[in-house]
């Protein structure tokens, strides 16, 4: 399997739920070599294969082309966790064009292209799943994060569109919609005192951990979702069912 941006946050928890579940994994990374070296250890003391493969996802060339570079490394391919993306606040009338342009050819470009070559091997075997980390901001919008929320919901509609395009060739796409997850991209900002009335308004009443949106990754990436195309599984404390 490969995951995309697998060094660190709910990346490396899905390696390592990946690695307990006896994957062979790829992990993807695009600058940090020794949070990827590390969770490669830790993956590998848990029984698990592992390589680790660097690529600059911000553009489709090179996201097609690690795609090849793990189905060498590994032998082939049966899966891939597409989580790599960026979150970076911009409000509207300050947004600059290569801000909206970054956000849009890392989360949703690259994303398409790494689901895009995946399928070209995916397709021939008959077999095999895609699952896409998509965002809570994609299904309700994010006031100053408006590059952000477009992609993701944008790779919420791919989704759903590989998923019918894919299934007669019995490739299962599907994806997950984190909310709020404790991370080192969101850590910052949770601490914030304006991020208080969003924790506040979570039902389960904190935001997840990394390993709550690995499960329902692994989850979808297994047999036991054979029959599951198209599916968004939104892991978020019940915060979008009340907004």
């Amino acid at each position: 399997m490969l995951v995309t941006g697998g060094s660190r946050g709910i990346g490396r928890a899905v390696v390592l739920a990946l690695a307990e579940a006896g994957a062979r994994v790829a992990i993807h990374y695009a600058r940090d070599a020794h949070a990827a070296e590390v969770t490669a250890g830790e993956a590998r003391a848990l029984g698990a294969e592992v390589v680790t493969l660097a690529a600059h996802l911000d553009a489709a060339a090179p996201a097609r082309a690690l795609v090849d570079a793990a189905v060498a490394r590994l032998g082939g391919l049966d899966a891939v966790v597409v989580n790599h993306g960026i979150w970076k606040h911009a409000p509207l009338t300050a947004m600059t064009d290569a801000q909206w342009d970054e956000t849009i050819a890392v989360n949703l470009t690259s994303a398409w292209a790494v689901c895009q070559q995946a399928a070209r091997h995916l397709v021939p075997q008959g077999r095999g799943a895609i699952v896409t980390i998509a965002s809570t901001a994609g299904q309700r919008g994010e006031a100053e994060y408006a590059h952000y929320a477009a992609s993701k919901g944008g790779l919420i509609a791919l989704t759903s569109s590989l998923a019918a395009e894919l299934a007669p060739a019995g490739v299962r796409v599907n994806g997950v919609a984190p909310g709020w997850v404790e991370t080192d991209m969101t850590r910052e900002a949770l601490a914030a005192p304006e991020a208080v009335p969003s924790v506040a308004r979570i039902p389960r009443g904190r935001p997840g951990t990394p390993e709550e949106i690995a499960a329902a990754v692994v989850f979808l990436a297994s047999d036991r979702a054979s029959y599951l195309f198209g599916e968004v599984l939104s892991v978020n404390g019940g915060a979008v069912m009340y907004d």
